[in-house]
């Protein structure tokens, strides 16, 4: 009885931790583009994700989708490097895959299309085969 009990305060704890990211991310975000610092405000939210890069720990909306909002239609490079500084931050990278998020995307606020990483391949980390010991 205690052990189901314990389960579902954890996940509660866990959606409240993912909330955090999210809202600490976008905070941060709206605070560096307001000091100059980047040249584009950013914003967070979760997503579907991508059903191919699901790993162990995975939620359903396991995507990390952050949308720069810039006024005009981003060129994919422009996309890959803002999703290559995440990537590259691997401690980030690393708390987002325990928060259950497997996918990264980024979008321009124009359309409906953007560029999307499989986390798992830029943390550093082995996830063994489910059969492995």
């Amino acid at each position: 009885m205690f052990g189901i009990w314990f389960r579902i305060t954890d996940w509660f704890r866990d959606i409240s931790d993912r909330y955090k990211t999210v809202r600490s991310f976008n905070v941060s975000a709206k605070d560096a583009f307001i000091e100059g610092v980047a040249p584009t405000l950013l914003e967070a939210k979760t997503s579907r994700g991508c059903p191919e890069y699901k790993h162990p720990f995975s939620w359903i909306m396991s995507g990390f989708r952050i949308k720069a909002l810039v006024g005009r239609g981003l060129k994919k490079e422009e996309m890959i490097t803002i999703g290559k500084i995440i990537l590259e931050n691997k401690p980030l990278t690393r708390k987002l895959i325990a928060l259950g998020f497997d996918t990264l995307e980024v979008h321009d606020n124009q359309g409906q299309y953007g560029v999307k990483w499989k986390m798992t391949d830029f943390a550093e980390i082995v996830i063994l085969p489910p059969n492995s010991k």
